[in-house]
């Protein structure tokens, strides 16, 4: 009887032990299971970060500071943009093999950098049908032999090609006058810009005192900043006209003409009212009065 006793307790002694060994095996399995979980979903909320990291959103024109030119205009990959100064009247005039070595820039999903304003752009229809990004007027072109991200080999060519940048006082433009291909200074959206020949070094002699006679050819106020690298900052001066800025260039009064309405318009060049250029002679001092 007591033999009995004893193998029943060791029985139940056994029972217990796995029971007891069972249900820590089991708390093992699902703490385990619980670590596998959290990790898998914080792999998973990395994986989805890194993708977000990976993919940043790029915009496709870019406005980038250039250690030479200051803020300039680029695409998506840090490729330098370009005006011309034919284009003066909006449309392009580079075409054929021009475009060989100044290809267009177009782009259809038009996202900008911080600074830039998309009032400022649009898109013209070329006359090869092609679509071509325009910034303030003046079409955008790259230049072929600028290799990768930065460069500006393009700058200054022909004296008629000029990186592109948002902060332009004046423009370099080109035209036709009379048969022959000339340049002359335009404001940042291809307004003509004329001296009168009767003015003499920083005098204003065509403005009344009341400018009455504004309206016919205004004086231009507006501040010069930053403009095309082939003028010659130094060459621009302020004169007072009656308590009016008119800005000066090698000495001479600057005008707008009052008929010139459209952009890349010359309709007061003569002899009197010439446009201006980097041809244009310092003005002449004032004779001095004989005694």
């Amino acid at each position: 009887m007591k033999k009995q006793t004893s193998l029943s307790i060791e029985t139940t002694l056994v029972e217990k032990i796995k029971l007891y060994l069972y249900s820590l095996l089991s708390g093992i399995l699902m703490l385990t299971f619980l670590a596998g979980m959290i990790l898998v979903l914080t792999g998973c909320e990395t994986d989805d970060n890194a993708v977000d990291e990976q993919i940043p959103e790029t915009n496709t024109i870019q406005l980038v500071t250039d250690i030479a030119f200051g803020n300039i205009l680029t695409d998506a990959n840090g490729m330098s943009l370009y005006f011309f100064s034919k284009d003066v009247k909006g449309a392009s005039e580079c075409n054929d093999g021009c475009l060989d070595a100044w290809p267009i820039f177009y782009t259809a999903d038009l996202k900008l950098d911080e600074g830039l304003d998309t009032t400022d752009f649009d898109v013209i229809t070329r006359e090869d049908g092609a679509k071509q990004n325009t910034y303030k007027g003046w079409p955008l072109y790259y230049f072929a032999s600028d290799n990768e991200a930065g460069d500006i080999n393009g700058d200054g060519a022909g004296s008629n090609w000029f990186i592109a940048k948002p902060d332009y006082s004046l423009m370099y433009s080109q035209a036709d006058i009379d048969g022959t291909s000339t340049f002359y200074i335009t404001n940042a959206t291809g307004r003509a810009i004329y001296l009168f020949a009767n003015d003499t070094n920083n005098k204003n002699n065509y403005t009344n005192d009341d400018f009455s006679n504004n309206a016919n050819w205004p004086v231009i106020s507006l501040e010069i900043d930053l403009i095309p690298s082939i003028l010659n900052r130094d060459d621009f001066d302020t004169i007072d006209v009656s308590g009016t800025t008119q800005v000066t260039y090698k000495g001479w009064p600057l005008y707008y003409f009052g008929n010139d309405t459209e952009r890349g318009d010359i309709n007061g060049v003569g002899t009197t009212w010439p446009i201006v250029n980097t041809d244009t002679s310092q003005a002449p001092e004032l004779a001095a009065k004989k005694l």
